[in-house]
């Protein structure tokens, strides 16, 4: 079994956490607004996305698996919006015994996932693919940002949310870096520079987030077994011993829950341990000083990364690309690329405030925003009524 401490991290230095004050570099918006009398740019920010209708749908948009093959929906499974709370959980206990800011590493947490399409990973394929056809290309992020600064109507002063720079700046940058040359467009988010640390961590709370939870589906749903999971994860093995060990009499689901809760927390922890060590070999004092840092400080500690590589290439193999989700792959992309060529076929099938953004965005570009937007049951239904299924 993995040995780490259970000593919590000391907390940073404290400028190296984004300073929340109203009249903060970061919490400038591009639309001004006064502040607010009791809350923060951040906390603001939170709330913003929270009642977003693009985060609702998130509620109706697969993480890994809404079904299995000739079942109905289960109520059990992760959804996008359980996978994107769950993220938000452990950024913010992250943040928070970093000395972080945590109200932002909350809002980019709630934001994080909200630019995906309908069909998880697949569907996701499966719109790049078809503007790849028209020279462009399909990037969750960069679709997130469009939703927050145009998309979402919830003003009547301006379209989108109005967010904060630091929250749009983690939208693009928390899980990628873009060159200036390749994305003029982004110019205005520091592209020579590493995001804060709030937004770096977003990241990796992600990965542990869906390691875990997608082992416990998987387990949950019988396309994974127990010692299948035993066998190919050492990491979850070691810590189902200790489960078997400590708890004898337990019920087999019980020890599954013990060892995958552990084996969370000793990534959590690990991740923690290795911010703090990195912050610390740098001699890092200052938000500026991470952002000019070598490399990016939110890391897992070699060994650890080197369990995690290993867990999430067993997932690739047994759950994500396994027999049994061949055909929920093949059909995301039939019912993603079906609808998506009657649409640009017959525009006059899109709503018409879609149809209004065709001259300044494209027709397909307008048509991958539409798919994009839509979950899982409702692209279901339209390729249904398009496409004479």
């Amino acid at each position: 079994m993995m040995d780490l401490e259970s000593k919590p991290a000391a907390a940073l230095p404290s400028g190296i956490a984004v300073r929340g004050d109203a009249d903060g570099p970061l919490t400038r918006r591009a639309r001004f607004e006064p502040p607010h009398p009791y809350r923060a740019p951040f906390a603001r920010d939170a709330a913003r996305i929270l009642h977003a209708r693009a985060f609702r749908r998130l509620a109706g948009k697969t993480q890994v698996f809404a079904r299995l093959p000739a079942d109905s929906p289960s109520d059990h499974f992760r959804s996008r919006l359980t996978h994107t709370l769950e993220v938000t959980q452990i950024a913010r206990t992250l943040a928070a015994a970093l000395g972080l800011n945590t109200q932002l590493a909350e809002a980019l947490a709630l934001v994080h996932d909200i630019g995906h399409p309908p069909f998880g990973h697949a569907g996701e394929q499966a719109l790049d693919h078809c503007l790849r056809g028209f020279g462009l290309a399909f990037d969750h992020n960069l679709h997130a940002l469009r939703i927050v600064t145009w998309f979402e109507e919830r003003y009547a002063a301006f379209r989108g949310l109005n967010l904060t720079l630091a929250v749009r700046e983690g939208i693009v940058k928390h899980s990628r870096d873009y060159s200036a040359s390749a994305h003029p467009e982004l110019a205005e988010y520091f592209l020579d520079q590493f995001p804060p640390l709030e937004a770096q961590l977003i990241d990796l709370a992600d990965e542990i987030a869906y390691l875990t939870a997608d082992l416990d589906d998987g387990l949950d749903s019988g396309i994974l077994t127990l010692a299948q999971v035993r066998e190919g994860v050492p990491l979850f093995r070691g810590f189902h011993d200790a489960a078997l060990s400590e708890y004898p009499a337990a019920a087999p689901r019980l020890t599954v829950n013990e060892a995958i809760k552990s084996a969370l927390n000793a990534l959590v922890t690990d991740l923690l341990q290795e911010i703090r060590a990195r912050v610390a070999a740098l001699g890092a004092t200052t938000l500026a000083e991470v952002r000019h840092a070598p490399h990016r400080l939110a890391a897992l500690s070699p060994q650890v990364e080197a369990a995690r590589a290993d867990a999430k290439e067993f997932l690739y193999a047994n759950l994500y690309y396994s027999p049994g989700m061949e055909d929920a792959h093949a059909h995301a992309t039939t019912v993603v690329q079906g609808l998506f060529a009657a649409l640009i076929a017959d525009p006059s099938l899109l709503p018409e405030d879609h149809q209004a953004q065709i001259p300044s965005q494209g027709l397909a570009r307008t048509v991958a925003d539409y798919i994009a937007g839509m979950t899982d049951s409702y692209i279901e239904q339209l390729w249904a009524r398009c496409c004479g299924r």
